[in-house]
């Protein structure tokens, strides 16, 4: 459909302010510029975050994985992420370094409540701090260190009604097309398949590192 044919739009802050009416007290006074104790928990209780960041070619929001607490609060204004292997196209980092605006989610396994951070991030290489990240021996290429501007947690409505941790609404991997599957109609079958399906298990377990 034409978005167009849409109907109306809003197109200034006093026509969303109006329509939304006033803000939740806990909505303003759960914020603070620094990590504070409980803030602090969620981070060391969370296996993953979702890294948003812009830059001249636009927008980026990419997955961040590992054992929970992977992301390391250096103090109460300092996040430190270790940028573990994938696949090189490194649009965040690639955005940091022209743009240093980032926005952080966490989730946490079973918690419906996500944890929130706005801040300014750079692409530290500093030898002491890979290594302070090493996994069997491995350490991440880099360290994309925080400031911390914002922190606040965000309620759990949308957990709840996305189901997310319920296991009865989980999606079958079988009703979804495989990379494989994705990556052969995207180039006519010059790259993916069934055999990259195959390979992916014994390639990313050899790779995680």
């Amino acid at each position: 459909m034409d978005s167009a044919a849409l109907g109306s739009f809003v197109t200034s802050v006093a026509q969303l302010e109006a329509l939304y009416g006033e803000r939740a007290p806990a909505s303003l006074v759960k914020v603070s510029d620094h990590v504070t104790a409980h803030y602090s928990a969620m981070i060391e209780a969370s296996p993953f975050v979702a890294l948003a960041t812009s830059g001249p070619e636009g927008l980026d929001c990419s997955p961040r994985g590992d054992v929970k607490g992977f992301v390391r609060v250096h103090d109460p204004r300092t996040l430190l992420i270790p940028d573990r292997r994938g696949n090189n196209r490194i649009d965040s980092l690639q955005n940091i370094v022209r743009d240093p605006r980032v926005g952080l989610l966490f989730l946490i396994p079973g918690l419906g409540q996500t944890l929130r951070v706005n801040g300014l991030g750079r692409v530290c290489v500093d030898p002491a701090l890979l290594e302070s990240f090493a996994v069997d021996g491995k350490p991440p290429r880099s360290v994309v260190v925080v400031a911390v501007q914002e922190i606040y947690f965000q309620c759990a409505r949308a957990i709840v009604r996305s189901q997310l941790w319920n296991p009865d609404s989980h999606v079958s991997a079988e009703d979804l097309p495989t990379p494989g599957e994705i990556l052969a109609a995207m180039t006519q079958g010059e790259v993916g398949g069934p055999a990259y399906d195959a390979q992916w298990p014994e390639r990313a377990k050899a790779s995680l590192w």
